[in-house]
């Protein structure tokens, strides 16, 4: 284990993070060198339609997927509470940045029920940090493992708003429709920020005692 500390902010690397902090900055790195697909959609009675993104289009919704990569690969590696919350509330505004740079129909309403889903989490997300800091006196991941301090209901709470900032089901169960949409591997950083992040709840809250 390494500790980084700046300031009140205090990066650590474990075998644990460590992977998951190379996965998000690869990934980052190849969304920043590859260029959007195409995509071809089928007509039923009429010729398929290759749909292109624009360069406008593109260059919106590679910022906001490399901002999302870089924030998920903060949230990896922190070991503060509020710093790994702030990090997962970044990430949900990428998400939301990337589907609503897409100028379909289904997908910008798709981008507005994220919105929702992920402002109304803002409340148990923020508010299980700050029960857990009136009940610990810390955020510090480090400090809080060391001992118990019976944080069932914030650690519930801390779930809830994790699950509607990254919107796995049932908070944003069409999230896969965001597949059908032009302009991949964006919507990719997506899946991949959310899997990491639901990764590393998992492993946060296991530690919470």
């Amino acid at each position: 284990m390494i500790i980084v500390p700046f300031g009140d902010i205090v990066f650590c690397f474990t075998p644990f993070s460590l992977v998951g902090f190379i996965i998000a900055v690869a990934f980052t790195i190849i969304v920043y060198l590859t260029k959007p697909e195409q995509q071809l959609e089928a007509q039923k009675f009429a010729g398929d339609i290759l749909i292109s993104v624009s360069l406008e289009e593109m260059k919106i919704r590679r910022l906001m997927a490399i901002f999302c990569g870089l924030a998920t690969a903060g949230a990896m590696i922190t070991y503060d509470l509020f710093d790994f919350s702030l990090f997962l509330a970044l990430v949900g505004i990428a998400n939301i940045g990337i589907v609503s740079a897409v100028r379909r129909d289904w997908v910008l309403n798709a981008a507005f029920n994220y919105g929702l889903t992920a402002i109304i989490a803002t409340l148990p997300l923020f508010g299980s940090v700050g029960l857990i800091l009136a009940k610990t006196g810390t955020l510090s991941l480090l400090e809080l493992s060391k001992k118990s301090y019976n944080l069932l209901y914030e650690k519930i709470m801390f779930a809830l708003g994790m699950a509607g900032e990254t919107g796995i089901a049932p908070f944003y169960a069409a999230k896969a429709e965001m597949f059908r949409a032009p302009g991949s591997p964006y919507i990719l950083m997506i899946h991949l920020s959310s899997l990491l992040i639901i990764v590393r709840t998992v492993e946060i809250l296991i530690n919470l005692k």
